[in-house]
């Protein structure tokens, strides 16, 4: 260091020492940096985050109607509300041993609003009752496809400790390819531009996962399971928030209209076989 700069550097070191306004001043060009480097950090975690939620807060009431349905649409909130019919008809209800027969195969039925596991973790903040549809269709494709039963709170767990959840709001399109696979099945993505593809897979007793949007299953956003068709081409599901809804059978154009738009993971219908 050369002479000249040390001088400075001591005699502004003596001003800090004996000067408080001094030690302000440079304290706050210290901590200025700091502060604005974690205001930069927390707005770019908020943003990653809580994509949605963020844009809602600069836009006016009006505008953030669309907002909302901009995230029904395209993203990944699966929600059963209290107010809803699914939650009211199944919340405290128990469906140990439902099957259903009147497809080209027998289909084991969960409901996640079943009082078994209803209020079981997805997770370390939600419940399967709320968001767990996609492991709760998963787990019944699963053990009606394979020799194993695998219920609700053990694909929420799995579907949890592989990333899968999207927490607060549902699970990752990717559960359905990726949990097929895991347990041994065949699956394979579906547009709803191949409404043929789905019908002969289901005629030939494959199953289908699909997501849905707002619409008859849904107020936000809701994996069903397809399980059969009929000779008249009436669509037969399993829902897993609704046994009546699952009891009905279903124009496959409601489906489709209502499939979830821009679906993740080659969805919003996924056919899988043994």
């Amino acid at each position: 260091m050369d002479p000249t700069t040390a001088k400075l550097l001591a005699r502004l070191a003596v001003k800090v020492a004996t000067d408080e306004q001094t030690r302000k001043h440079i304290l706050m060009l210290i901590i200025a940096p700091v502060v604005t480097f974690l205001l930069l950090v927390a707005m770019v975690l908020q943003l990653l985050t809580a994509p949605f939620e963020t844009l809602k807060l600069w836009l006016s009431a009006d505008e953030t109607v669309v907002v909302d349905e901009i995230r029904t649409d395209y993203g990944y909130t699966q929600l059963v509300q209290k107010n809803e019919d699914s939650y009211m008809e199944s919340y405290g209800q128990q469906y140990e041993g439902v099957i259903f027969k009147d497809g080209s195969r027998e289909v084991v039925y969960y409901n996640q609003l079943d009082s078994r596991w209803a209020d079981k973790p997805y997770g370390p903040r939600d419940t399967i009752g709320v968001v767990g549809c996609g492991p709760t269709s998963l787990a019944m494709v699963v053990s009606t496809l394979t020799n194993k039963t695998v219920e609700p709170v053990a694909m929420s767990k799995w579907a949890y400790d592989n990333g899968y959840l999207a927490e607060g709001t549902g699970s990752y399109h990717s559960l359905i390819p990726d949990g097929a696979k895991h347990f041994g099945l065949k699956v394979q993505g579906a547009t709803v531009d191949e409404s043929q593809k789905i019908i002969d897979a289901l005629a030939g007793g494959k199953l289908v996962i699909a997501i849905m949007s707002k619409g008859h299953f849904t107020s936000s956003g809701h994996f069903i399971v397809l399980r059969g068709v009929t000779d008249d081409g009436q669509i037969l599901v399993a829902d897993p928030a609704s046994k009546k809804r699952s009891e009905k059978e279903w124009d496959f154009s409601i489906i489709l209209k209502e499939a979830r738009k821009n679906a993740g993971a080659g969805g919003p219908f996924w056919i899988i076989n043994p």
